[in-house]
Formats: C-alpha cells, sequence, structure tokens
C-alpha cells in the first residue's frame, strides 16, 4: 500500500483494528490507548476527540502533542521492515505504533512496551 493511502486513511478506521488485534490476544482497549498515550503524548481525551473528528492516520501523528522520546528505542519488524530503518519519519511513527501493539499482543510486559 502506498504511503500517501495509509496517511490519508481514518484514524477512526485503523484505531479498532489495533485495539482487536490486541483483544484477540487477551490484552485490553485500556492497554492500547496507553502505549498510544506513550507514544504520542495524547491523553485519553485526545485519542477519542481524534477518533469523532476524522482525523486522518498521518494528521493524528503530525499533530501528535509530545513524541516521546524514548519511542528511538523501539526496535524490530513490521511487515518484514526493520522500524529503526524506515527514513520517512511519518511512516517510521506510524510503524513504531504497529510494532508495540504487536508486542501488546505477543504478551509482552507494560514496562517492556514502555521502554520503562
Amino acid at each position: 500500500m502506498e504511503k500517501e493511502k495509509v496517511y490519508a486513511m481514518s484514524f477512526a478506521k485503523i484505531y479498532p483494528l489495533l485495539v482487536s488485534k490486541a483483544e484477540r490476544k487477551g490484552r485490553t482497549r485500556d492497554e492500547v490507548d496507553e502505549v498510544i498515550c506513550w507514544l504520542t503524548g495524547y491523553d485519553r481525551d485526545g485519542i477519542r476527540r481524534a477518533l469523532d473528528n476524522s482525523v486522518t492516520y498521518g494528521a493524528f501523528f503530525e499533530r501528535a502533542p509530545h513524541p516521546n522520546p524514548n519511542r528511538r528505542q523501539i526496535r524490530g519488524t513490521v511487515c518484514g521492515v526493520r522500524v529503526e530503518t524506515i527514513e520517512e519519519p511519518l511512516m517510521q511513527e506510524i510503524r513504531y505504533l504497529d510494532k508495540l501493539v504487536d508486542e501488546l499482543a505477543k504478551g509482552k510486559a507494560m514496562e517492556k512496551i514502555l521502554r520503562r
């Protein structure tokens, strides 16, 4: 899928997919929200506003209030691509979230997911 198409997708359409992936593995929506908050600096109300206002996925990350500086510690692959080597900054942010949700779904402890 072209990156422009990913950026133009609605956050409100992608968010339930992230939650569903986590819930299928016994994790919760609150844990997904915690991961999103840690990564982007949004609070839960900010996530809800983005969902209610049909914000695009690209805009959601572009407008992130306080991207966590520790997100650069996220390593590994998503869809066969190492997240730390992605050159497009916006796509890298999106893939960071994908990687964190993958870790959550795999049962990793929240302290490790949030690089504490």
